[in-house]
């Protein structure tokens, strides 16, 4: 029961968010849940006996989300009916030279910091296990700005997070009724492969639905003030045909990576000796817990985004 009413707290919230919160506030509310999910992953890794570089890290996930949102706010700026593959030269330059940077830079300090630490032979292991907190949960989580900013970037992430949740879903409950062979026994000994052979038709299930009923969803959206009224200037037709063998490859891509960071999580729990992340969501555990696998769904739905899959969603 407080996971049903956890999950119907939050998902209102988070569709609002999505939808009509503007891009700074919703940028730092997602900076505000990597640094709760940063919280219980170094409580994580401190309990198997590692000591993190806790505010230098801090200081390096803000930094991913303030140039992300700054790459976030220009494609903002764009027109409506801008192409979704077009970049301005400054996204550019962020994109390509901003975030690497960081990307190379951070763990080179992270080793040069860790020359004081006794003994010596703990200077890789604390500087590795503060360095992959940036891939794993800033990176992941500073690409929804991203895709949020362009026009409809909000309705490809409700999307996308649809699929995880439903994915999620059918695992848990076809798992619970009929799993008989263990999936991961090692990792999370209540996991089957029956749930997850369910969990990947199921997403894909819902994919092709929910793309079917694109247009009738978003027009909802209209009445009730999620999505702007329609602007009939630059108003673009709903492609007609979302081919099956574009959403259903998307749909299971996007589903295997959510499983895949779903066992990532939990084998760093069980590393640990915890069964939850945290305690913050009832029913759910932790932060970390809530959003293991959107972590590992978000850079397959931005390979899918940059590749033009954008353009079912592409309508003002």
């Amino acid at each position: 029961m407080k996971r049903v009413l956890t999950a119907a707290v939050l998902i209102p919230l988070v569709i609002l968010a999505l939808f009509k919160a503007p891009l700074w506030l919703f940028t730092l509310l997602v900076f505000a849940v990597a640094v709760l999910a940063a919280h219980e992953y170094f409580g994580i890794v401190k309990a198997q006996g590692y000591r993190p570089f806790e505010l230098t890290t801090y200081f390096f996930v803000a930094l991913t989300f303030f140039l992300c949102y700054k790459v976030a706010d220009l494609l903002e700026e764009l027109p409506p009916n801008t192409d979704p593959g077009y970049t301005s030269p400054i996204v550019g330059l962020l994109s390509l030279w901003a975030v690497p940077l960081l990307l190379f830079w951070s763990p080179l300090l992270l080793l040069f910091m860790s020359l004081r630490r006794e003994p010596l032979s703990k200077s890789l292991p604390d500087a590795a296990v503060s360095y992959m907190l940036l891939p794993y949960l800033a990176f992941t989580l500073a690409t929804l700005p991203l895709m949020r900013a362009p026009v409809n970037g909000a309705l490809f992430l409700l999307y996308l997070m649809l699929l995880v949740w439903c994915g999620d879903i059918a695992a848990y409950y076809v798992g619970r009724a009929i799993g008989r062979h263990k999936l991961a026994p090692r990792v999370s000994p209540g996991k089957s492969w029956e749930g997850a052979i369910a969990s990947i038709v199921g997403t894909a299930m819902v994919a092709l639905l929910l793309m079917h009923f694109t247009g009738p969803v978003v027009d909802a959206f209209r009445r009730i003030h999620l999505l702007p009224p329609r602007n009939v200037g630059v108003f673009r037709q709903w492609q007609p045909d979302r081919p099956i063998w574009q959403v259903a490859p998307f749909a299971i891509c996007v589903n295997i990576a959510a499983q895949f960071g779903d066992l990532v999580e939990s084998a760093i729990k069980r590393g640990a000796g915890v069964k939850d992340s945290g305690t913050l969501l009832p029913g759910h555990g932790g932060v970390l817990d809530r959003i293991d696998a959107l972590l590992f769904a978000l850079p397959v739905g931005l390979i899918f985004y940059l590749a033009g899959f954008i353009q079912y969603f592409a309508t003002v």
